[in-house]
């Protein structure tokens, strides 16, 4: 109880002096915390899913989930208010940190296996696994360019990642900066099994850690889940960062993990304790 005391408190004060800072290079947020409805719709039991950490719906309309870095290899498929339906094994890998899912048009499910606290692991990986049928495992191996010591000094460890998505035959990877940078990368990927080089393709300073990512089904919206605060973003092309930006606060959830759009507006999102959030889009009247 008093850690997680403890992280309300921070996810408190982060809302309020820094989750929302200006990127000086480009247009400013537009601080919105009256254009969605959030509210608690549900809690994953802690003793079925432990520190849930990523979000892809399923094919009936529910949501996979898995837990965080060094528990099972496994998906756990829940309805929103957090019980628990199934749980599925994925043969021939295993969760050295899995941090985020992402999900293809084609019934693929993407397993990001890319956390990297001490920016020091070589072995950054993705699993990409057929929703109807796990036992068809392909993986995408990739380092990232711009990185030549592992790891880096303190001040410029900006190469763990907890946020990707799938868009258009790639997969997009936004870094959790742990170091000084206060600096969000993006990194592109191909969506196909292979061994590739993360290249940086766009970048913003967001003076928070990012710890999950998605795009909207029609693709005209992102969402960068933070401590404290949703960012969204009116996109076109790969320059993600160039249009409008927005940002809704979300104190009250807590350390956010997980998030996923349910629709072109809205979206559900989840903290480490297993409280699931609902943000549903006010009408504008």
């Amino acid at each position: 109880m008093l850690k997680e005391n403890l992280i309300y408190v921070y996810v408190f004060f982060h809302t309020i002096f820094c989750g929302c800072s200006i990127d000086k290079r480009r247009e400013d947020f537009e601080i919105r915390p009256k254009d969605y409805k959030v509210e608690q719709v549900g809690k994953m039991a802690k003793e079925e899913v432990m520190e849930n950490s990523g979000f892809a719906i399923t094919e009936d309309g529910n949501l996979w989930t898995h837990a965080d870095g060094g528990n099972l290899p496994v998906l756990y498929k829940i309805n929103t208010a957090g019980k628990l339906l199934a749980t599925v094994e994925i043969p021939n890998t295993t969760n050295i940190d899995w941090e985020d899912l992402a999900k293809d048009d084609q019934g693929n499910i993407y397993i990001g296996d890319f956390g990297n606290n001490g920016n020091k692991r070589q072995n950054l990986r993705i699993f990409r696994v057929k929703e109807n049928n796990v036992n068809q495992v392909d993986t995408i191996l990739f380092h990232y360019a711009d990185q030549n010591d592992f790891p880096p000094k303190k001040s410029d460890r900006n190469f763990d990642c907890e946020a990707f998505f799938f868009h258009k035959g790639n997969l997009y990877l936004f870094s959790k900066d742990r170091g000084k940078t206060e600096t969000v990368k993006v990194y592109k990927v191909p969506a196909q099994p292979g061994k590739y080089e993360a290249k940086v393709i766009d970048e913003i300073q967001i003076s928070t850690q990012i710890t999950a990512a998605d795009i909207s089904p029609d693709g005209k919206r992102m969402a960068l889940l933070g401590y404290g605060n949703v960012y969204l973003f009116d996109i076109e092309g790969e320059k993600f960062f160039d249009g409008k930006k927005y940002c809704i606060p979300v104190g009250k959830s807590g350390q956010a993990e997980a998030m996923v759009f349910l629709n072109n507006t809205d979206f559900i999102f989840s903290n480490e304790a297993g409280k699931i959030f609902k943000a549903l889009k006010k009408e504008n009247k």
